[in-house]
């Protein structure tokens, strides 16, 4: 059997990550042989965004401890988690979509080489836009956010980078077919 290959989806916050993985998640729909991982994060279930596995701090020490993650990293005071299920996933051939950190991404791509990062950008003005529009960050919040999106790169030989300025769906739409072209390799 083949094993299967994990597809590490980054980018700033307000790119669209969940958007689009949730686009992807709904076009595909068991049509291909593509699993989404959930994340577990130490915040509350109600706390907006990506659905997720919440956890209290004690107990993602526990688990983190135990070994029960793949990944996980810490980031703006919260913990992250991808469970171990994802390597049984990839044993059995299949296509396994994270919603990654960039600054865990030489972390990821250590423990699984063969990763594809996915790099979701926006166009500065935009992302400004969509920042300001979901009314999470301060200001100063925002041009901290923005600058270091300015900043960012990977480099990775398997980077893919996706534009997501346009339209969610159109996006939706190109990181849908990126994962059938995956999963069929």
């Amino acid at each position: 059997m083949t094993i299967g290959r994990l597809v590490y989806v980054l980018g700033p916050s307000g790119a669209g990550k969940d958007t689009l993985i949730d686009i992807a998640r709904r076009a595909l729909d068991g049509g291909a042989p593509v699993v989404f991982a959930h994340r577990y994060i130490t915040r509350s279930a109600d706390a907006g965004g990506e659905v997720h596995v919440p956890l209290s701090p004690a107990e993602f020490a526990l688990r983190e401890s135990r070994g029960l993650f793949a990944l996980s990293w810490h980031s703006h005071g919260l913990a992250y988690g991808i469970g171990r299920e994802i390597d049984l996933w990839l044993a059995a051939g299949l296509t396994v979509v994270v919603n990654g950190s960039r600054g865990y991404l030489p972390q990821a791509a250590e423990r699984y080489p063969d990763l594809v990062p996915v790099v979701i950008r926006v166009d500065l003005p935009e992302l400004r836009r969509r920042l300001i529009a979901r009314g999470r960050e301060t200001a100063a919040e925002i041009e901290e956010r923005l600058a270091r999106a300015a900043a960012f790169t990977v480099e990775h030989p398997n980077r893919v980078t996706l534009d997501n300025s346009a339209a969610p769906a159109e996006g939706g739409a190109r990181l849908t077919a990126l994962l059938r072209t995956l999963a069929d390799a």
